[in-house]
């Protein structure tokens, strides 16, 4: 049955998508950052018609999904990264859109990394003909990302990654050449994934190949002392897949529609 159009089908509530969301990606009981506040961050009249996702909460995000007439949007950093601010400005304008145009906003940061079917990192591994086969990245008391083994030349990884993340503005840049090796041990941490406890969980556990958004100078001084291949393919463009395919997971439950707000960062 073809999905209906906004004007054909009835809303939804919002509570009952919230529940849903909730229960699919387990915010209750993933940790986080203290700015993440995953869950629903903004109310709006109760309904749900259309659903826009985005990475980032971003003015022009919401102004894009005022455009589209979404009554929901669904991020992946959310509102309150910077903790208590004043209401002026910038921060002003978001607000005032999101309550002018009656717009919720729903915001899931590692609870939708580590989810084992939408996730970041494994949406990310199945871009790149990689097939997972454990958990990587400890926070606190889980595996936010994943790990496998494989047995390709690292230069044609590389090359799968700069093909995926220009397609959403991204670029690529790894620690050390990759032609001449073959990678066997991989472990994917999308976004901001390269960092000290990262490289050491790495080298913990025999990885060759390091697959991230972005990282600190410091990560690929420090991966090229350990003979670490890093592939950095883009924050941004690493972390589109998994509110792509959590929009898509509503309009299949729930039959509303979903659009991809896209905007790159060039990071």
């Amino acid at each position: 049955m073809p999905i209906p159009s906004i004007d054909q089908q009835a809303a939804l509530a919002l509570g009952e998508v919230v529940a849903a969301l909730d229960a699919e990606l387990r915010t209750p009981d993933i940790p986080d950052f203290p700015g993440a506040m995953n869950g629903l961050q903004v109310a709006n009249d109760g309904r749900v018609t259309r659903v826009a996702v985005a990475v980032d909460a971003s003015l022009s995000a919401v102004k894009e999904a005022a455009a589209q007439k979404a009554d929901l949007l669904i991020v992946h950093h959310g509102l309150f990264w910077g903790g208590a601010q004043p209401i002026v400005g910038i921060a002003h304008q978001k607000y005032r859109a999101l309550l002018d145009n009656n717009i919720a906003v729903y915001s899931t940061h590692l609870p939708l990394d580590a989810h084992p079917m939408l996730g970041n990192n494994v949406q990310l591994a199945q871009a790149l003909g990689l097939t997972p086969s454990s958990g990587f990245g400890r926070f606190k008391t889980m595996d936010i990302a994943v790990a496998g083994t494989s047995d390709i030349e690292s230069e044609t990884l590389v090359n799968r990654a700069v093909a995926f993340s220009e397609r959403y503005g991204g670029s690529v840049r790894t620690s050390v050449p990759a032609n001449g090796r073959r990678t066997r041990n991989w472990a994917i941490v999308t976004g901001g994934g390269a960092s000290t406890d990262t490289l050491a969980e790495a080298r913990a556990r025999g990885i060759d190949t390091l697959i991230v958004g972005e990282g600190p100078h410091h990560t690929t001084v420090e991966a090229r002392e350990h003979d670490l291949l890093i592939i950095y393919a883009g924050h941004y463009a690493t972390e589109t897949l998994g509110v792509r395919a959590l929009g898509a997971r509503l309009e299949n439950e729930f039959g509303v529609a979903s659009t991809f707000i896209d905007a790159p960062s060039g990071l």
